[in-house]
């Protein structure tokens, strides 16, 4: 994924209700229930059947590192489907998403001003449209570049113009250099 795909992704999981499975035979159990079948789980792994039939007797219970990165991914991405699409929705209707990011932020601005990037913390609450623009955009397969454009407007509507009040003609935000970026649902 990308720093902000992976950034949404973590908020959706703070919504979860109950833990996902951390061994790797419970892993792989979990897998095995949701794909109905050790083949469709080996082929997704990239390992044998005969080994996910091992890893759901408890057989085996250490997977490699690059097979343990795999499993761990793919139950994730799989954990809690109606809490995760409950999340977003409240999001994208009534919540509205929370950006903390630590950034050089620049802007193009006016004739007359800087527009130089500076080092920036900031914590904003976007509201409810840039949540769901967000989410849209990730479900559709954007790229880390599409997702930060779009929290560059929310940004500049919400916190460089405070939501519309201040009178102003700029025209765009650059995120250079981004330290920390998190979201809060």
């Amino acid at each position: 994924m990308s720093l902000f795909g992976d950034g949404l992704e973590a908020a959706v999981q703070k919504a979860f209700t109950r833990p996902a499975p951390k061994t790797a035979p419970a892993q792989m159990r979990y897998l095995v229930k949701q794909l109905k079948s050790t083949g469709a789980v080996a082929q997704m792994l990239r390992v044998s059947q005969r080994t996910v039939e091992r890893y759901v007797k408890n057989q085996i219970k250490k997977p490699r590192p690059d097979l343990a990165a795999r499993l761990e991914r793919e139950v994730a991405r799989r954990w809690q489907p109606q809490v995760r699409a409950r999340a977003r929705q409240r999001a994208a209707t009534t919540g509205g998403i929370v950006i903390d990011t630590r950034a050089r932020i620049g802007y193009t601005a006016p004739v007359g001003t800087t527009d130089d990037a500076r080092l920036r913390h900031l914590t904003v609450a976007l509201p409810p449209q840039y949540a769901a623009r967000l989410f849209d955009a990730q479900q559709a397969g954007a790229g880390d570049q599409q997702l930060q454009q779009i929290a560059a407007e929310g940004l500049k509507e919400m916190y460089f113009q405070d939501g519309g009040r201040r009178a102003g003609s700029l025209e765009e935000i650059r995120f250079t250099d981004i330290e920390h970026i998190e979201f809060d649902l």
